[in-house]
């Protein structure tokens, strides 16, 4: 049964750090059968002192990475595409990318050689791709603003050799919308979004639902916070890594399809094998590695886990040592750039997610808040 008393530990901890450490936050708390939790708190627009409603509409930026991911799965179970294809062979218009061997100084020009194998479904899956975000390296972010995209720079190295945090989803969502003969905006309707029962999650927010949308804050260097007015369109590039707009509640069905095993009630979406291969170990003997921005105004050093836990299809998997009184070890996650985040405790029949809208990434009260918020979960609903 839903919990609606605003009393509850869960709701005063996070109604006592709106306005002091974020301004806006919904969080919401599942299990396998019901919504538990679902509660709004601050201002969705500061400049205009709107409030936070439950239905608020945030950014979700890279937590749309598991989405494309669960497409990708579903495309496996049609037998439509192959965990170990050459994504060359399955985006015509493709080149295999280069590895990156040296830059030239502080200028935009570089050496590399070519990849020791072509790019798989399965690295793209799992990060292994080679392929980096510009915002995470000095070099790459230096041919981005010389006018590369993000998905013509080179690999920093060869597929399958490293666990690196990039844009291998776009090329995954690339796929979905070519094989489908849709775009994937239609295909995750149709297939996700529509079935969970997620009327809210597009990557365009229609004009009737843009007052719902929460405005954008960013901590800037003295900690103070600026904020962005939301602009009159508000839709994205509609790209399989990020782009997604969705709310805490939405989101929050679509983290109960993992704790069923692929079914939402008697309807089955996707296979039980293809949930079990994204939640499990399919990395190997690499680890998640840190990754540090360029810029710390876009993001602190991530994720909690580095150098330890594992990643499986779209998630971070939960390994030893793991902190008592927080999710239990196989629980996977993963956040957006805006600082949404959830997880999903199949042990404890628990998922969460924890809405906010604020730039840099991993920002430290942030962080502080989404560990107290986990650790109150597990109170109250472990």
């Amino acid at each position: 049964m839903l919990h609606t008393d605003r009393s509850t530990p869960i709701s005063n901890f996070l109604r006592a750090r709106v306005g002091r450490d974020v301004p806006a936050i919904v969080a919401a708390v599942v299990n396998r059968d019901a919504l538990l939790y679902l509660d709004a708190f601050g201002k969705r627009d500061v400049g205009r002192s709107l409030d936070t409603t439950a239905d608020a509409i945030f950014r979700i930026a890279s937590m749309t990475k598991p989405v494309t991911s669960l497409a990708v799965m579903m495309l496996y179970d049609d037998g439509r595409i192959a965990l170990d294809d050459a994504i060359v062979n399955r985006l015509p218009h493709l080149e295999q990318p280069r590895v990156l061997t040296n830059a030239h100084g502080s200028t935009a020009s570089y050496d590399s050689r070519p990849a020791a194998r072509p790019i798989t479904v399965r690295d793209l899956l799992t990060h292994t791709s080679g392929m980096a975000y510009s915002f995470f390296h000095p070099v790459l972010a230096r041919l981005s603003a010389a006018g590369k995209s993000e998905l013509e720079l080179p690999l920093l190295h060869d597929p399958g050799k490293r666990w690196t945090y990039g844009p291998s989803t776009a090329l995954l969502g690339q796929m979905v919308a070519h094989l489908s003969g849709t775009t994937l905006d239609d295909f995750c309707r149709k297939r996700i979004f529509d079935p969970l029962g997620m009327p809210d999650t597009a990557y365009a927010v229609p004009t009737d639902k843009r007052e719902r949308v929460v405005t954008l804050h960013q901590r800037e260097a003295g900690g103070t916070l600026a904020e962005k007015v939301n602009p009159p369109t508000i839709q994205s590039r509609g790209r399989g890594d990020d782009g997604l707009f969705s709310t805490a509640g939405d989101y929050a069905a679509f983290l109960q399809l993992f704790l069923n095993g692929g079914r939402r009630g008697a309807a089955r979406l996707v296979s039980e094998s293809a949930i079990r291969l994204m939640m499990t170990n399919q990395i190997g003997d690499l680890v998640i590695e840190r990754q540090s921005a360029v810029s710390s105004l876009v993001a602190m050093a991530f994720p909690p886990g580095a150098g330890k836990d594992k990643f499986g299809f779209g998630f971070q998997i939960e390994t030893p040592p793991s902190e008592p009184g927080l999710r239990a070890l196989e629980s996977v996650s993963w956040g957006g750039i805006f600082n949404t985040h959830f997880w999903i405790d199949p042990q404890n029949d628990i998922a969460a997610v924890v809405m906010m809208q604020m730039l840099p990434y991993a920002d430290e009260k942030c962080s502080a808040l989404l560990r107290g918020f986990e650790r109150l979960v597990y109170q109250q609903f472990g």
